[in-house]
């Protein structure tokens, strides 16, 4: 496959080169297992539900460009859906460093792609992630109804952050 010059093939999704959603089952399983055991995370995941992993592996995997499952599952209000499980929560910022180190942890167990590129575009991801999800975590009512599911790829711009407009 190329793109519009024809002389540059199309780089693969990051959902394609990370090894596809068996990479992703096998990350958050490795990962919320870790989780479970983990003395500063167990308690924030102790209600987890067993199908746990296996939703946010879908959620990950349709962000990095892979079959839209997670937006099936959870119909038109996907995001708001996963940003739900975060409101008053009350995160904080140590939870959420550990959350990521426990997540890189489990990607190099199971030797996810550590190339440079990959590696940069998936921590650049959790890291606005779990940012998001401790901004949520502190209030009481969900912040997002109508923003379509995040795509992320190998360098995202954005922008400052802003809000969810009210």
């Amino acid at each position: 496959m190329t793109n519009n010059d024809s002389t540059k093939p199309t780089p693969p999704s990051l959902y394609e080169w990370a090894g596809g959603m068996e990479a992703f089952q096998r990350l958050t399983s490795i990962f919320y297992a870790k989780v479970k055991e983990d003395e500063l995370l167990s308690e924030v995941f102790r209600h987890m539900s067993p199908d746990h992993p296996e939703h946010v592996a879908f959620f990950v995997a349709e962000v990095f460009g892979g079959p839209k499952r997670y937006s099936e599952l959870a119909g038109n209000s996907a995001h708001a859906e996963m940003v739900s499980h975060h409101i008053s929560r009350r995160l904080t910022q140590t939870q959420r460093q550990r959350w990521i180190a426990l997540l890189l942890e489990s990607a190099d167990e199971i030797n996810l792609p550590d190339d440079p590129e990959f590696r940069s575009a998936f921590v650049a991801y959790l890291e606005w992630g779990t940012r998001l999800a401790v901004l949520n975590s502190q209030s009481d009512i969900n912040p997002i109804t109508t923003e379509p599911m995040p795509k992320w790829g190998w360098g995202e711009v954005g922008g400052p952050y802003q809000a969810p407009s009210e």
